[in-house]
């Protein structure tokens, strides 16, 4: 459930909300179909790759222009002198947009396989994943071989579409903008934590058995990564100095472990604001300004995400993160630097896809050999009954976001 989460939103990620930044609409009209098929096949084996499907695609795109509904091309900025692709360019990233486009409602069917929906609360509790019923009796609604045999197809689907899509396009993409290896640093080059993710053993989350890694980069010292202990109280924090909450009397300005902490709104506007409390029209950024507290590693702001992944799995020298970074750096002859950028977040969103299609195969394959011998459960039932349960308790939960 959580690796089709990572696949689907990284795609959507890039294609839908991201790719259109540096992508042309418009300009694909101008586009050679025969070296647009030229540019794909030279990048990948990805079938949808000749002449005339360009040419059918191209003129798809041509009659939707030319009729005046642009739908959602229709703010673009298209004919900036900051686009940089080549038409032939534009037409491969439009036709792979509209690809995209279609396939991310197919692989959320896994979601619905095991979940029930799509959206999918994956963490709530209370909920179990769908029973598994491979003699095709019993609820309605129980997992068949039918429905892994689709699940198995969707997976497949998903790796070669991150494979011998997504990834190139980052590739051919960045190729044209450089130069935006020097924008949108951010906490990337300094500050970068990362909870770790998909325990290869259930149950068990300690670093060792999560395959997306543990740890935290501070000031910059990239051969120093720091343990990260999600239960101590002095390591993840939440401040409200500058939100409308408060801790009492002289706690304000520290800092509390989210299951030490107080939700108490304390609607209280800064001197310098204007409006009112119901119409805000400017905050006073030195006082208190927002319903949202501010979390902290050890009172460091921090970047997570992808690429904070991938830099500490770097930095561990783990070789399913090390390799395709270096990888991907020869192929565009950039420096490590550049990672420190919004190029480096959108190429570690692309190499994670295909990192997370990699891992749901891996936990695909696992759950088949499970049921081959006779293992059909899909929750741990150990502590089903209230008197096995403690007097108290207290835990933290914890998910990687795609982004």
């Amino acid at each position: 459930m959580q690796a089709t989460l990572h696949v689907h939103d990284h795609l959507v990620h890039f294609y839908h909300l991201h790719a259109l930044d540096w992508v042309d609409v418009v300009a694909a009209l101008k586009a050679d179909p025969h070296q647009t098929s030229a540019i794909a096949q030279s990048l990948s084996a990805w079938p949808l790759s000749s002449p005339g499907y360009f040419r059918d695609l191209q003129n798809r795109l041509k009659r939707f222009i030319e009729s005046g509904q642009l739908g959602p091309f229709r703010n673009g900025y298209w004919g900036h002198p900051a686009m940089k692709l080549p038409p032939e360019a534009n037409l491969l990233a439009v036709a792979h947009y509209l690809e995209a486009l279609d396939f991310q409602k197919e692989i959320v069917k896994i979601h619905t396989v095991f979940g029930g929906k799509n959206p999918h609360p994956n963490w709530l509790v209370g909920g179990v994943p769908c029973a598994i019923n491979l003699d095709e009796t019993g609820a309605v609604g129980a997992v068949n071989m039918e429905r892994l045999n689709l699940v198995s197809s969707i997976i497949q689907k998903a790796r070669q579409f991150c494979e011998q899509v997504y990834l190139p396009d980052v590739l051919l993409i960045a190729s044209y903008y450089k130069d935006w290896a020097k924008i949108g640093g951010g906490l990337s080059s300094m500050n970068l934590l990362a909870y770790g993710e998909f325990p290869d053993n259930p149950n068990d989350y300690s670093a060792s058995n999560l395959l997306l890694p543990r740890g935290a980069i501070i000031n910059g010292r990239f051969d120093e990564i720091h343990p990260v202990d999600l239960t101590a109280p002095d390591e993840i924090q939440e401040f409200v100095t500058h939100s409308w909450y408060t801790y009492g009397n002289g706690n304000n300005d520290k800092g509390l472990h989210p299951w030490d902490g107080l939700t108490e709104p304390q609607l209280v506007m800064g001197e310098h604001y204007k409006g009112t409390k119901t119409f805000i029209e400017q905050v006073d950024e030195s006082a208190k300004y927002s319903w949202i507290k501010s979390p902290r590693w050890k009172g460091h702001a921090m970047e997570v995400g992808p690429l904070a992944r991938y830099l500490i799995g770097y930095h561990q020298n783990k070789p399913e993160f090390k390799e395709p970074v270096d990888q991907l750096l020869s192929v565009l002859k950039l420096p490590k630097e550049a990672l420190f950028s919004t190029l480096g977040r959108t190429a570690a969103r692309a190499l994670e896809s295909v990192w997370a299609g990699n891992t749901l195969q891996y936990f695909f394959d696992r759950l088949m050999r499970n049921l081959k011998s006779g293992d059909t459960a899909t929750a741990n039932v150990t502590l089903w009954e209230p008197d096995t349960w403690p007097t108290s308790a207290k835990g933290v939960g914890f998910s990687e976001a795609p982004r």
